[in-house]
């Protein structure tokens, strides 16, 4: 496991749980799924649009760390507690995926902590 490592930084939402920011592995950074909260874990209030943005930031944030950023995005998972979230979710994500990875976005009946939306991805490293 030498060729694995754990990131993190303190200019994301630390994690909820038992995991990491992000693992970087083969040249891959694996995200873990961030959701509307600033790097004080403090849930961040407001539109779908202004915590969509959140969890972006926090991805930018956490792909910094790890020597990438958000254009090196390949595939990204977005999590909906409702799916008539999906348009005013879409139109703020759309800013920060203008390249348009491979993306999954599903309704789920509940996220950590309340959220409606919670977004993950995986990137290349470098």
């Amino acid at each position: 496991m030498s060729d694995v490592k754990k990131i993190f930084t303190a200019d994301a939402c630390p994690p909820a749980g038992p995991y990491t920011q992000a693992i970087v592995a083969n040249g891959t950074i694996y995200v873990s799924g961030q959701i509307p909260a600033d790097n004080q874990g403090n849930l961040v209030e407001g539109s779908i649009a202004k915590k969509t943005e959140t969890c972006c930031n926090n991805i930018i944030s956490i792909l910094k760390e790890a020597g990438s950023d958000i254009t090196k995005v390949v595939k990204v998972n977005v999590f909906l507690d409702d799916m008539a979230n999906f348009g005013e979710m879409n139109s703020t994500y759309e800013k920060f995926f203008a390249h348009k990875p491979a993306r999954s976005c599903v309704a789920v009946k509940q996220l950590p902590k309340g959220v409606p939306v919670e977004i993950e991805c995986i990137a290349l490293a470098g």
